[in-house]
């Protein structure tokens, strides 16, 4: 690898990517400045989120928590409110404590100090180097799955991205061709080069700034660059999950365990179906409310279905919705239709709850 950056145009490859960046860079609103916070919230917003769908949450966010003082001092009800529907909530829930964290020890400032960033709760190298970078000017790769791909390409390198030790490697080349004068500009324009010209697939190379420093497109093996195993796939898991009200129209939901998938997020009663003969879905049901909750509820006949996939597994819930005729345990909320929009619920579970509104 050393060999190849000895032959490589670094200063000239530089030149080309980062004036194509300023001539051509998309406009972003967490590119309007350089505060760290906002920086630091989009980065975490765009790790496996598609930026299109970043831009009103990132707005709504920063505009209800503008400051790291207001999000440290906010209600994590309120922030994973805020967060509804975009997922991985565990990304905000490690913000969150972070940045308690910076309030707390750091006088609000978050730290430009490579060791003391990595030491807050969710900060892993590519989140520490973008935000060294980009807010600080700090020459610190930011590598992530759009980088790989660039750089495997553009060095022709086969090794599996999807292994820790290739992204080691990536960190090490970032480190020796990142512009030492223009991190934040170098680390943004690799970045937005792999989302809208250095695609996963048909990649724009005759639009490229740089295919000509592009080992793989002179070699022509572009599209079969970068190399990635193949991720399991998902575990689908049946379930069934019950809208349930009294004779005053109320609803009841409850909240999730404070830690594993969806940790703390509400939801209405659900639970995983067997396979079993001698029991309907409906039986099975209507068994875990007695069981769990203490509930005798009239299930009506099936409403509908919803799939929710997960990175690792497949929800393919039932949906049935029930009157309560009896309920002696507390471990439901019980809520109306202004009272429910104050929790914020997965979005399997808005599905479930617009289902019953009869709006899907």
């Amino acid at each position: 690898m050393m060999k190849k950056l000895e032959n490589f145009a670094i200063q000239d490859f530089q030149n080309d990517l980062i004036n194509w960046y300023r001539n051509e860079k998309r406009d972003l609103p967490w590119r309007k400045n350089q505060d760290p916070y906002k920086i630091w919230v989009s980065e975490v917003m765009l790790q496996q989120t598609r930026v299109d769908t970043v831009i009103p949450y990132f707005n709504e966010f920063t505009t209800k928590f503008p400051t790291i003082q207001a999000l440290a001092n906010a209600d994590e009800e309120e922030v994973l409110k805020a967060w509804e529907g975009l997922g991985y909530y565990s990304r905000v829930r490690n913000l969150h404590s972070a940045v308690k964290e910076v309030n707390e020890c750091y006088g609000g400032i978050v730290p430009n100090d490579p060791n003391e960033i990595s030491k807050l709760k969710g900060v892993g190298p590519y989140t520490k180097g973008a935000i060294l970078s980009i807010a600080y000017n700090i020459p610190e790769p930011a590598v992530d799955g759009n980088v790989m791909r660039v750089m495997s390409r553009i060095l022709s390198i086969w090794d599996d991205i999807a292994k820790v030790k290739t992204r080691n490697l990536f960190e090490e080349i970032i480190r020796e061709i990142i512009s030492q004068e223009y991190p934040s500009d170098f680390n943004q324009a690799l970045m937005e080069l792999g989302a809208i010209i250095c695609t996963p697939t048909s990649p724009s190379c005759l639009l490229c700034p740089v295919r000509e420093h592009c080992a793989a497109f002179h070699e022509g093996v572009q599209t079969e660059l970068p190399v990635k195993s193949k991720k399991k796939k998902p575990v689908p898991l049946q379930m069934a999950a019950a809208v349930l009200y009294d004779e005053n129209g109320q609803l009841y939901i409850h909240k999730r365990p404070p830690t594993g998938l969806l940790a703390n997020l509400w939801e209405f009663p659900n639970c995983e179906l067997k396979q079993e003969l001698n029991k309907t879905h409906t039986e099975q049901l209507a068994l875990f409310l007695k069981e769990e909750y203490d509930i005798e509820a009239a299930l009506q006949p099936l409403i509908g279905t919803i799939q929710h996939i997960f990175s690792h597994r497949i929800w393919n819930l039932s949906i049935y919705f029930g009157e309560i005729k009896s309920m002696e345990s507390e471990k439901l909320v019980q809520v109306d239709e202004e009272t429910i929009k104050q929790y914020a619920f997965p979005v399997s579970h808005q599905k479930i709850y617009k289902m019953y509104k009869g709006e899907i």
